[in-house]
């Protein structure tokens, strides 16, 4: 039985009659799968939706959160603090982990095949979705992440180094603000480029703004997306 959630997902339906293809969107720290959904729609102007593709918000559990003084909140894992220079608290990650799994398999078990399923995010959501594309379901079809980064001593990257064939690892694309003042820019790009060093294929894509995406953004992402998880 999946795990329940203290919020359940928001789902975007397709346009058309039925879905041969999932993208799961994690938003950021202290937000939901609502509020970001919201974000997209005010960026976009529109309903950002596909013909063939369910998008999946899902809000991460209240918990604990140590930079917001141990106080309740919606986040995939908990930090130190928010810096690439600290260790990662791993429980907090696999826990999250286990039901994003969950949701996951919800999905294969509905017919949808690991190969047609995205899983990104958003800042924090991006950070999670690395570790669920590269470390725990690494054979759907990418992982993107909007403003994200990794510790500098990630097991992502530990994970990878053991791995002897690391020709099929899922595609990345990975956005990133050069003004980004949360997240700096020099982080994700420091994620970006281990990860390519250790075999992952991917783009990357800076813009001259602060820790946010903008339209262009998601009209990459669109495209992306759309390459990855083309009608079935």
């Amino acid at each position: 039985m999946a795990s329940k959630w203290e919020i359940l997902p928001r789902n975007v339906a397709p346009s058309g009659a039925k879905h041969s293809a999932t993208v799961i969107w994690l938003h950021g720290s202290g937000d939901t799968g609502l509020g970001v959904l919201e974000w997209i729609k005010m960026v976009w102007k529109e309903e950002f939706q596909f013909q063939h593709i369910k998008l999946i918000f899902p809000t991460a559990d209240p918990i604990p959160y140590t930079p917001n003084a141990r106080q309740l909140t919606t986040v995939w894992y908990d930090r130190q603090q928010i810096s690439p220079m600290i260790p990662e608290i791993l429980s907090s990650v696999d826990a999250s982990a286990a039901k994003l799994n969950d949701l996951v398999q919800n999905e294969v078990d509905s017919g949808i095949p690991l190969s047609r399923i995205i899983i990104g995010g958003y800042s924090m959501g991006g950070g999670m979705a690395f570790h669920m594309a590269y470390r725990y379901r690494r054979e759907v079809a990418g992982c993107f992440a909007l403003s994200s980064f990794l510790n500098n001593d990630s097991v992502v990257y530990k994970e990878l180094e053991k791995l002897e064939d690391r020709t099929a690892l899922p595609s990345l694309l990975q956005c990133h603000g050069t003004r980004d003042e949360l997240v700096l820019f020099d982080w994700g790009k420091t994620t970006f480029k281990t990860l390519t060093e250790l075999g992952v294929c991917g783009e990357f894509h800076e813009f001259n703004i602060f820790h946010e995406f903008n339209k262009k953004e998601l009209q990459i992402l669109q495209r992306w997306i759309l390459d990855k998880l083309p009608p079935d």
